[in-house]
């Protein structure tokens, strides 16, 4: 649809909402999109809602819940008379409906379970048992299956029976009489195939696949490193049991993202599924200030580092001026390694097994950048800053100076690059999300060996 078509639809929409025009709201509303729907549900007030989804009904909101932030999914919920929730409910598709379930109250959960028919009821205590982020958690039972005894006829037979109920058929899987993944099918397998060909014959190995207690960002790795529409999901024994969608693995990869984006800015607690506009400045704040009050006091320390080389700072105070250079060239160094292995680490590309090699490769790049900033820095000081400033207190000259911030230089971006990389796989390796080692964190560190390496190899070189 145009952009530029949508928009009035909104817009007519939202004068709709402005006058309780129920009618033109109905109309409207029957031609915007869901995720839009639920866009706009987020942004208006609790009168506004309650109109809009009495207006719409369960029918038009099922699929517009489901895309709403899971912190407003019960408050919605809500609006809607049992009657209406048993449908709401039951036209969800499995793996929206255990999205639902998995964030509503205890209370709800009882509630809504009890609105079920028996068979929904049973698959969602069943879907209910894999943890949220998990693939079994993520994953949707509703997919095209066929059995490898069966023809192309009575295939195309039981997909055309299920194909209202499947979430998608662009992939058809293939278990035996006992339920076990064997392979998989195009429907145009089907399509271009005559009536007596064997499903068995037909089907490809389905080589790809994951288990249901596995991490969901394991599944969205997988998903995109095969290029699968679909994935599908076994148990130990290697029955099917559903698949995950590459609309699922697009949600995974956004939720995983700004987790990891989060994390490395600093940032604690849950993570909010609401616009950063309508998060409150109180969750705001909560989020933040642990961090910032941890690594305030993390901080104290380079003061401490300044007050114990406080004479080396009386008997040259020129080194100060490089001081802010040597720590803020350590963080960044070491903050640009941490991203990049921790990305790394994300795409699975990465293990602990590698973290000697790693270690050798940052050492030597470390090496590399320590060098080219030091000889940078070191001609500055050496042809420039004499006509800048005097040279005063210590018994050294500008190109002993030189040497000495270089020195300090290369060796505190070479500690910070591998300290940067070595963090992450250290958190791993003792079952920690890499990202904990945030950027804040880790320039926190950098500051304070930055501030001993500066002055120790200044005190060293320059006989202070």
């Amino acid at each position: 649809m145009p952009e530029e078509f949508q928009h009035d639809w909104i817009e007519e929409l939202h004068r709709a909402l402005e006058h309780s025009d129920a009618t033109a709201l109905l109309a409207a509303a029957g031609n915007v999109h869901y995720a839009d729907l639920a866009h706009l549900y987020e942004n208006l007030d609790n009168d506004k809602r309650d109109l809009l989804l009495k207006t719409i009904g369960p029918e038009m909101a099922t699929d517009m819940v489901a895309e709403l932030p899971y912190t407003l999914i019960e408050e919605a919920l809500k609006h809607f008379k049992p009657a209406q929730l048993r449908v709401l409910l039951g036209n969800l598709s499995d793996d929206d409906r255990v999205d639902v379930f998995q964030v509503v109250s205890p209370e709800s959960q009882v509630r809504f379970l009890g609105l079920l028919g028996p068979r929904d009821k049973e698959l969602t205590r069943n879907l209910l048992k894999y943890e949220e982020d998990t693939a079994g958690g993520r994953m949707t039972t509703q997919i095209g299956r066929v059995t490898a005894d069966m023809t192309v006829k009575e295939a195309i037979t039981v997909l055309r029976r299920d194909r209202e109920d499947a979430e998608t058929l662009a992939r058809i899987f293939v278990v035996d009489e006992e339920g076990r993944l064997v392979g998989k099918l195009r429907l145009r397998d089907l399509a271009f195939s005559t009536w007596d060909s064997a499903i068995s014959e037909l089907m490809e190995e389905a080589d790809e696949y994951v288990l249901a207690g596995a991490d969901q960002e394991e599944a969205a790795r997988t998903l995109a490193k095969y290029d699968l529409v679909v994935l599908p999901v076994v148990d130990e024994f290697h029955h099917l049991l559903g698949v995950i969608t590459y609309d699922d693995a697009l949600e995974i990869v956004e939720e995983e993202s700004t987790e990891d984006i989060e994390k490395l800015a600093g940032i604690g607690g849950e993570q909010s599924e609401m616009s950063y506009i309508n998060t409150g400045a109180t969750l705001h704040y909560k989020r933040r200030v642990v961090w910032l009050v941890g690594l305030a006091f993390v901080s104290i320390a380079s003061g401490y580092v300044m007050y114990r080389f406080s004479e080396t700072l009386e008997q040259a105070f020129i080194l100060s001026l490089f001081l802010p250079m040597v720590v803020a060239a350590g963080g960044n160094s070491g903050g640009q390694s941490a991203t990049m292995v921790i990305r790394a680490m994300a795409l699975g590309e990465i293990s602990a097994g590698n973290a000697l090699r790693i270690a050798w490769k940052e050492v030597r790049t470390g090496l590399m950048l320590g060098i080219s900033l030091g000889l940078a820095i070191s001609a500055f000081i050496t042809l420039v800053l004499p006509a800048m400033l005097p040279l005063t207190g210590g018994h050294f000259d500008f190109t002993e100076l030189a040497l000495a911030v270089a020195v300090a230089l290369t060796a505190q971006v070479c500690s910070s690059t591998v300290l940067g990389a070595m963090l992450p796989i250290s958190a791993r390796a003792i079952k920690l999300d890499p990202a904990v080692v945030s950027s804040p964190s880790l320039s926190s560190i950098v500051d304070v060996t930055g501030m001993v390496i500066y002055f120790t190899v200044a005190s060293a070189m320059l006989s202070l």
